[in-house]
């Protein structure tokens, strides 16, 4: 059984009001409370309890596996690896998220690693939210690993978002892409306050007409910090973009740097990079219609985050 304060978390990391359909496993203060699988998905836990393999068998289709993490102990630091293996032609959707809610005086820590073995035409949709909460002195801190390896003409689209209330993060994500897969991976990050994020992205077009495309966008605040490293390594005839759009406010840091590296005479890679302020004029234009200067300003930041 889940208290009250877990399933709030449990909502803002997985969009979950109940027990959700199909595949899940849901893993609160260390510990597994609730798991289901289906006739096409199976959860096995590791044998070391380290975390657990997802077998999603080939053809499966219009599935989704639930694996959010929900921590409410302060003090609670952990480490998870969890695989997934998808079945050749299969098309499903993977929710993951961890939420931290820390009232105490000792820091929370949840670091994860999660691999992908993306079968020969699969299709995965992969969504995963970070949130923190909770009145204490004691940190959240979340550091997600994900590896990727991509067989051939497969695609796979990686939502990745963190929009409040954690203190230190570092985001690392690899993959390795074989002939026509495609990877799309957008990150959406907020930092406030003296919080502190990397994220980091290192893709390898393996494979003749391989692509990727890695999108950030992200705000900082106050005093907080954030580092983006993207690379992209085109080793094949393939096709690679990488763009990080950043709003900067009040006393913080960003940090840029992609990277481009073609090993292929016909590997055309394109990387973005723009840091700015909001413009005064669009603060004046809201302003017109009614708004405040800080109602003014959280709508265009609620806005260029979506």
């Amino acid at each position: 059984m889940m208290d009250e304060i877990q399933m709030t978390i449990l909502e803002q990391v997985a969009d979950l009001h109940t027990v959700p359909e199909g595949a899940y496993n849901i893993r609160a203060n260390g510990q597994m409370t609730g798991r289901n699988t289906t006739a096409n998905i199976d959860i096995v836990s590791k044998e070391d309890g380290s975390g657990i393999d997802i077998y999603i068998k080939p053809g499966t289709k219009n599935e989704s596996v639930h694996i959010p993490v929900v921590l409410s102990q302060s003090g609670l630091k952990e480490m998870v690896y969890n695989d997934f293996y998808i079945g050749e032609g299969a098309d499903v959707v993977i929710v993951a998220g961890c939420g931290i809610h820390n009232c105490g005086t000792q820091d929370s820590e949840h670091d994860g690693i999660h691999r992908f073995f993306v079968g020969k035409n699969a299709k995965v949709t992969y969504v995963e939210k970070h949130y923190g909460s909770g009145d204490g002195t004691g940190e959240r801190i979340m550091n997600p690993g994900t590896q990727v390896k991509m067989e051939e003409g497969s695609y796979m689209e990686m939502e990745m978002t963190q929009l409040k209330g954690v203190d230190s993060t570092n985001r690392s994500t690899t993959a390795d892409l074989a002939a026509g897969a495609k990877l799309i991976i957008r990150e959406r990050l907020l930092t406030h306050g003296s919080q502190k994020a990397v994220s980091s992205f290192e893709v390898n077009l393996d494979g003749q007409d391989a692509s990727a495309n890695v999108i950030s966008r992200s705000v900082a605040k106050e005093n907080s910090q954030q580092t983006f490293i993207s690379k992209i390594n085109g080793n094949a005839k393939c096709a690679g973009h990488t763009e990080c759009d950043a709003i900067i406010m009040d006393h913080a840091k960003i940090r840029a740097v992609p990277e481009l590296t073609a090993n292929n005479p016909d590997a055309a890679l394109i990387h973005e990079a723009a840091i700015g302020k909001i413009a005064g004029e669009q603060i004046i234009k809201l302003m017109t219609l009614g708004l405040t200067e800080e109602e003014a300003e959280a709508q265009i930041v609620n806005g260029f985050l979506k």
